[in-house]
């Protein structure tokens, strides 16, 4: 069992190295709903659940809509889990729950796109790919949905990767020239945008602009 703050707010079930974790999910869900009342938790059921080898790692948030494991690449940190637990409304919840698109100053492909990924996340589907030509305004499009994830879906922080530094500043200054339809305020004149230059990531920064070897982008 996994303790936050001397409250109970999760649980571990554990498995061999080499074991699969196929058919694991079901075994750490009962222990999440057999907690006497009477301890101190933060939910119950309980609102977290792991499965592990100790090689590999599947998170469940059972505070989620259609609450579903995940493979993580390590444990969360247990202030991490107090937020989570203590959030008014969970990540997914807020993403079938978005606005309508303000269309404004967007174009016919940069609309479908934005209201097509909508449409996947709020299914919950985790992956999603737009693929739009050259010159159609790919990044405008990340950035307006990075705003949106950010202001309604209550995102806590958004990676932004490139193969290169020089997209990583004009990934930046797309940023900054950014006006909210909905405030006209600039994206960093609400949110913190940092492009890393070293490895510490600023705990406010919103989002983080980082480049990515081209190699791994194909492996």
């Amino acid at each position: 069992m996994l303790y936050a703050d001397a409250k109970a707010i999760g649980v571990i079930e554990a498995k061999p190295e080499g074991h699969t974790l196929t058919g694991v999910e079901p075994q750490s869900s009962k222990y999440t709903v057999g907690l006497p009342k009477g301890l101190p938790h933060y939910h119950l059921p309980l609102p977290f659940a792991y499965e592990s080898t100790g090689i590999k790692t599947q998170f469940t948030n059972i505070l989620d809509p259609d609450a579903r494991s995940r493979e993580v690449f390590t444990f969360h940190r247990p202030e991490e889990l107090i937020r989570m637990a203590t959030l008014d409304s969970q990540l997914r919840s807020n993403l079938q729950r978005m606005p309508e698109l303000i269309t404004d100053g967007l174009w016919k492909v940069q609309i479908e796109a934005i209201q097509n990924l909508d449409v996947s996340l709020a299914n919950n589907r985790p992956r999603a790919l737009i693929q739009m030509a050259t010159g159609s305004g790919k990044t405008f499009v990340a950035v307006t949905d990075s705003y949106r994830l950010i202001k309604f879906g209550k995102a806590k922080r958004i990676l932004f990767l490139v193969d290169r530094n020089t997209l990583g500043k004009q990934a930046e200054n797309e940023f900054q020239q950014y006006i909210s339809p909905y405030n006209n305020y600039k994206f960093t004149e609400e949110y913190p945008v940092q492009r890393l230059c070293r490895n510490t990531i600023d705990p406010a920064a919103k989002v983080c602009i980082t480049t990515i070897p081209a190699s791994l982008l194909y492996s």
